[in-house]
């Protein structure tokens, strides 16, 4: 993926992602982590190789079948709106009927840990991890194929983001969507993961593919134990070695 002459971001990347994977990305600023999500998502397009959503250009198959979301780094909700309305929105651009908002609404409040009283407040009112819990119901209202998150929890704190990938561990299980997740915090990347991939420093390649064999559902306890705590320190030696 190149934005002109001069500007190569992506190069020579090939990988697989089954349906159902939860799948992290980490890799240095600047090394296409976040071009690679709007591709997948149909944002942009590739200007060489091929990319295929389930056998299809993904532009193709967001139009057809393929239900994809994207949960972006800022909540991004609209300040006029209270949080049912922000969650609303992708119901109403994807013309569901008016009839079916309520419960796909209250299903994604739920999900999320938010309550009818909290559905009535506006953005301005809500705290800055509450905000991200609506941008994930808002993603997940319209019940994806593909999510797509791209440093959701990065400006939490870290017993928030600890908790948030706790639910978000409990969600991806109970609705087996495919997760493809951008993070620079090698302890969420394998919380979270099934597959994490390493990225080299612009123009970003996959440099290594790592497995991450703790079984689901994965607990807090999982944090402290060595076997994790040895994979996180090898995801960072390969880190550093990809940001040289």
């Amino acid at each position: 993926m190149s934005f002109g002459a001069s500007r190569q971001v992506l190069t020579g990347v090939s990988c697989d992602i089954q349906a159902g994977q939860f799948v992290s990305l980490l890799g240095p600023s600047g090394c296409g982590k976040s071009t690679l999500l709007k591709l997948v998502a149909g944002l942009v397009s590739p200007t060489d190789g091929t990319l295929t959503v389930q056998g299809l250009a993904p532009e193709i198959a967001r139009r057809s079948t393929c239900r994809v979301a994207f949960v972006f780094q800022e909540p991004n909700l609209l300040p006029w709106r209270t949080v049912a309305e922000n969650i609303r929105l992708p119901l109403e651009l994807q013309r569901v009927p008016r009839q079916e908002h309520r419960e796909l609404i209250e299903n994604s409040l739920r999900l999320i840990g938010l309550n009818l009283d909290d559905s009535r407040k506006r953005p301005r009112s809500l705290s800055g991890g509450m905000r991200m819990r609506v941008s994930l119901a808002r993603a997940l209202v319209t019940k994806p194929d593909i999510l797509l998150m791209d440093e959701p929890f990065a400006a939490l704190d870290d017993v928030l983001r600890q908790q948030l990938n706790e639910e978000l561990v409990q969600i991806w299980m109970q609705y087996s969507w495919t997760g493809l997740f951008v993070t620079h915090n090698v302890s969420e990347a394998v919380f979270l993961s099934q597959r994490v991939l390493v990225m080299n420093k612009r123009p970003g390649t996959i440099a290594a593919d790592i497995p991450v064999p703790f079984p689901y559902p994965r607990k807090p306890e999982l944090r402290a134990d060595p076997d994790f705590a040895r994979l996180c320190g090898e995801l960072s030696l390969r880190l550093r070695e990809a940001a040289r």
